[in-house]
């Protein structure tokens, strides 16, 4: 029996692996394996390598957790499957309640009917949320700096600074289920499968992943100036910005679609999508 320890050697600016090898604590007297994910060409034939006595615990981030759940959709494995949280945001693992000492968690049932979005000619699975607005403006930024050398990246700061000075709301053409709405000066517009996203921002507090009727909860912060939405803004790490009704909403469907009046960034658990007008996730 091997323990196949999978993780991303890219993330981390490239310390994948040693972050990874912290999750060892929790796997004393196991066989472990290490196995870079980016290397894996054919999951297929990775699973079909595995003896059925073995398990696979997936280091990583969201991002990490994003790249394995496409990989591998409609591929089928008898092993079992936990996840250990080794990334930055981690948003993924705090809507599982999980504190920083938990050990790995079986993450089969989270994984499984996952959601889609289709954005620009992409169709992907999401697990957390799709951002649309200043947050993807953020993933926007903090790409422009990591890509410049910077190795850590203030996100808070950049929403701030964006709030302010550089980010411009747009007017929303909104469809949740059949139903239209129209919005002014919207700020974010993020349809979400849990309850976390963006590092902490606990976007819609009553969105269930594992709800049975399967629904999504789509974020509208819209209508409010530059003060009056940076007054609101850092609520929104507690779930309280919710209680700010007059430009706070929280719409839920199968099936909703976001269109914006210019295009943006938007971002997949974390990974950026460019000149973005419109976005549609459904489950």
């Amino acid at each position: 029996m091997s323990t196949y320890v999978l993780y991303n050697e890219l993330s981390g600016n490239g310390t994948g692996k040693e972050k990874a090898q912290v999750v060892n604590k929790f796997l004393t007297g196991k066989e472990i394996v290490y196995q870079d994910i980016t290397k894996i060409s054919d999951y297929k034939t990775f699973f079909e390598g595995l003896n059925a006595d073995d398990e696979l615990v997936l280091c990583g981030g969201d991002g990490t957790l994003n790249r394995f759940i496409n990989d591998t959709d409609g591929l089928t494995f008898t092993q079992p499957l936990s996840y250990y949280p080794t990334g930055s945001g981690n948003d993924f693992w705090n809507d599982l309640g999980k504190g920083p000492d938990a050990g790995p968690e079986r993450i089969e049932q989270y994984i499984k009917d996952l959601p889609f979005v289709e954005v620009n000619g992409m169709k992907k699975r999401f697990i957390n949320g799709i951002g649309y607005g200043i947050d993807g403006y953020c993933c926007e930024v903090g790409d422009q700096q990591r890509a410049a050398g910077n190795q850590k990246i203030d996100y808070a700061g950049i929403a701030i600074k964006g709030l302010l000075f550089h980010y411009k709301p747009t007017n929303a053409e909104i469809e949740v289920d059949g139903q239209k709405f129209s919005y002014k000066k919207v700020w974010l517009a993020p349809s979400m499968n849990g309850r976390y996203y963006g590092g902490g921002m606990i976007a819609t507090p009553d969105q269930d992943r594992l709800g049975s009727d399967r629904l999504l909860s789509l974020l509208l912060f819209h209508g409010s100036g530059k003060i009056r939405t940076l007054a609101i803004f850092p609520s929104i790490f507690k779930g309280k910005h919710v209680n700010h009704t007059k430009v706070v909403e929280v719409k839920t469907g199968h099936k909703i679609t976001v269109t914006f009046d210019r295009p943006v960034a938007l971002q997949i658990d974390g990974e950026t999508v460019l000149n973005v007008t419109t976005y549609t996730a459904y489950k």
